[in-house]
This record gives structure tokens, sequence and C-alpha cells, in this order.
């Protein structure tokens, strides 16, 4: 026993000295790329059924706090009924925000979003935009509404000589994103977006899609479609340099998160 005792003491006195382990950052950075055969936003193509090259940066804090950018390439601002000479052909996104749980399986995120879109204009209200957003969230599911505190919502107006502005516009987002398993996953989506005194240009969206994890990335393919007046209505809303912005559409997309 005492033999034990004193090898015991031996190995103890000798044996290399324990760290604490460090502590997790609290700080996160995550970056991400994306190719998409059809850049889609609330149901119309943002790059006039072209393709789209996508990325951004991502900010996240342990408390909640959170900030990021992003852009694409977009063709609805370069149409020539809307730009100056030199056109545009991206849009760049700043958003930040506050997010975080409650109960149980519960979440929510509060923050603010401007799309920008570099280029010169012509004489149209301007397509930059401001909205604010509160998201709630139940396992897979989530609801969200976005209002838009600009006096133009992505350059709308009333199409009349006083150009009536559209603050107050709103986009209401319900979504379910399921996770399958062993890499797979199925999206349902609907929303509704209303542009403020001009309600030719209001309407309804939805989305069914489904993706798989590949392991060097996530590759997605999605249907979409909408009720939105476009080429052939009478009042063509949607139908941005005689092309149908609005209309049914499958969209193959590959993300690669970093």
């Amino acid at each position: 026993m005492k033999k034990s005792l004193i090898a015991l003491a031996l190995v103890s006195a000798f044996a290399a000295p324990a760290f604490a382990e460090e502590p997790a950052s609290p700080h996160t950075l995550t970056a991400n790329v994306g190719l998409t055969s059809n850049y889609i936003f609330r149901g119309i193509s943002q790059s006039q059924h072209r393709p789209a090259i996508q990325g951004g940066f991502d900010y996240s804090h342990s408390s909640g706090l959170y900030a990021g950018t992003w852009a694409s390439n977009v063709n609805w601002v370069s149409r020539p009924d809307y730009s100056a000479k030199n056109g545009n052909s991206m849009e760049w996104d700043f958003y930040a925000g506050f997010r975080g749980g409650f109960a149980d399986d519960f979440t929510y995120d509060v923050g603010a979003i401007q799309y920008y879109y570099p280029g010169d204009k012509n004489g149209n209200p301007t397509a930059d935009s401001t909205e604010v957003y509160l998201g709630l969230g139940w396992k897979f599911i989530s609801l969200k509404y976005s209002y838009s505190v600009s006096e133009y919502l992505f350059g709308w107006s009333n199409f009349a000589a006083t150009r009536e502005k559209n603050r107050g516009s709103g986009y209401l987002d319900l979504s379910a994103n399921y996770d399958l398993g062993n890499g797979w996953g199925i999206q349902g989506h609907v929303g509704h977006q209303n542009i403020k005194n001009n309600g030719e240009a209001s309407y309804t969206d939805w989305k069914l899609g489904v993706t798989k994890d590949v392991g060097f990335g996530v590759v997605g393919l999605a249907y979409t479609d909408t009720n939105a007046k476009t080429c052939g209505n009478v009042t063509a809303a949607y139908c941005w340099d005689g092309k149908d912005v609005a209309q049914a559409r499958g969209t193959l997309s590959f993300t690669k998160s970093f």
C-alpha cells in the first residue's frame, strides 16, 4: 500500500501540469459565395432570368448582435427606362440586428437592411431602399415582416406626375425549412409584397424547393411563382424591358460557406 502511494505521488509530481482550455471566442466571422441560374427575390427575377454570382460576409457576437454585407449582380436597374448612361448591374446590401431565443424552440430576429444599387440613375425615384424587420421562429417555421422606411421602395412610385412616395410598404414572409437528414432539406414559402400607393405593383409569391449538402457546398433546386401583373396584363408592373420577370421558374443554385 505504501509503495503504491509513493509511486502515485511520484507520477503526480512529474506529470505535465494541466492547463485550462481557452474560452471560446464570442466573435464569429463567416463568408459565403454562391452561383444561381436566376436571382429570384420575393418571387421576382432580379437578373431577368440570367445567371448570377453572389457572396457576402457575416459577423455575429454571442450576445445575439450581428452585422453583414452581401452582393449580387442584377439586371433590372440597368434597364434603359431606369438608368442613366452608366447604368447599374449590382445590388449591395448592408444589414445589422439582434437575434436570440425564448421559451422552448422559439426564436426572434429584429434588424434593418439597406439595399444599395451603385451607378448613375435617371430621373426616376431611386432604387436604393431601407427596411426594418421583425422575425419570429418556431423550430423549422419562421414568420417575418419587413417595413420600408425609405421614401421609395425599389424605385416604385404611383407612375403619376406627383411621383407619390411609398414609405410604409411591407413584405410578409412565411417560410419553412425542414431537415430530412443525410444532408437533404425541403423548403416552402409564401409571401405578400404590398407597395403603398401602388396596388398594381403589389402581389403574392410562393416557393417550393429542395437542398442537398454535398460536402463541399449545398446544391438547391427551387420552383417559384407569383400572381404579379406582368407582360400581357393591362397594367404590366413586372414586364421589365419587355421581359416577364414574375413568371413561374425553376432555379438551380450552389452555395458554399466558409
